[in-house]
């Protein structure tokens, strides 16, 4: 034998003095896994003494019932269930500055200044918005005087660690032919996400009032997670406008979210090529003369 072999031989042999003796000489060979004199029956009772009660009794995982969370699985708002009025009024001598939302600051509102929600209350909107944020999208927005119009709407997003964000929006941008009112502005583009971080900020003359009529789009339902379903909530009615023109373009499947809309498969045709095969045919000799092969 090679000296390599001769090394390897006594390497085991000392192993097999050392390990071999552990059972007290009942197993000798057992050397490569130590378990081979074990029998199957004594050491395999693990199954057998901890058996799953609940599978006896017919116990169904309701993880089966569960759809993942997937986008077909979206739930449906209420249409009635979308509206929210909100009604500003400052009955001051001075201008101020109203805070709408922003569950987790809770600001007070400045002195002479009172925030009604029609629905509900302003305390309620803010709470729910903490653990069941919304999408706004699209606003009508009513004032006492069309000055009220030219204050900016300051839409804000501010965090626990002191991050804060500001976006302006302007009112006038909103105006058009169609808006013959000049007290209301109906903005369907005006979109703003409701959690306990955002605020909506705005100055409210003295003496006037203010009413703010939003449509929610899409919320999270935390009490599906209990059903297991998804806890996104959409909208799939369209919102009205009055305007005939407006409505029936907007009479389109929603895509909030950042989900695109279902679509029909719809089946695909092989193309055809223009061209004709055209099949020849070879033609007999007409004569009775012989060919000669080639």
């Amino acid at each position: 034998m090679s000296p390599y072999n001769d090394e390897l031989m006594r390497y085991q042999e000392e192993a097999e003095e050392r390990y071999d003796d552990y059972f007290a000489g009942e197993y000798e060979d057992d050397y490569e896994t130590g378990l081979e004199g074990y029998e199957e029956e004594e050491y395999d009772g693990y199954d057998d003494e901890y058996d799953d009660p609940y599978e006896e009794d017919g116990y169904i995982d309701p993880i089966g019932d569960y759809d993942d969370f997937t986008k077909q699985s979206i739930g449906r708002i209420n249409p009635n269930d979308r509206t929210l009025t909100i009604a500003v009024t400052n009955t001051s001598a001075e201008d101020a500055i109203a805070v709408l939302f922003g569950a987790n600051a809770e600001e007070a509102q400045p002195n002479g200044v009172v925030v009604d929600v029609e629905e509900s209350s302003h305390k309620e909107v803010r709470e729910e918005s903490k653990a069941h944020p919304f999408k706004i999208a699209g606003m009508k927005y009513s004032v006492s005087a069309p000055i009220q119009f030219d204050n900016v709407l300051r839409i804000q997003r501010r965090t626990a660690s002191g991050t804060q964000t500001n976006r302006v929006y302007q009112p006038r941008n909103a105006t058009s032919p169609q808006n013959f009112n000049n007290t209301l502005i109906d903005d369907d583009n005006f979109e703003m996400d409701v959690t306990g971080q955002d605020a909506l900020r705005f100055t409210i003359n003295a003496n006037s009032k203010a009413v703010f009529t939003f449509t929610v789009k899409a919320r999270a339902n935390l009490g599906n997670l209990l059903r297991g379903h998804n806890v996104a909530e959409l909208s799939h009615v369209p919102r009205t406008t009055g305007l005939p023109q407006l409505d029936l373009i907007r009479r389109k499947r929603p895509t909030a979210l950042g989900l695109p809309p279902r679509r029909r498969p719809t089946r695909r045709r092989k193309p055809t090529s223009s061209r004709k095969r055209v099949s020849r045919r070879r033609r007999r000799p007409t004569t009775p003369l012989v060919r000669r092969r080639r």
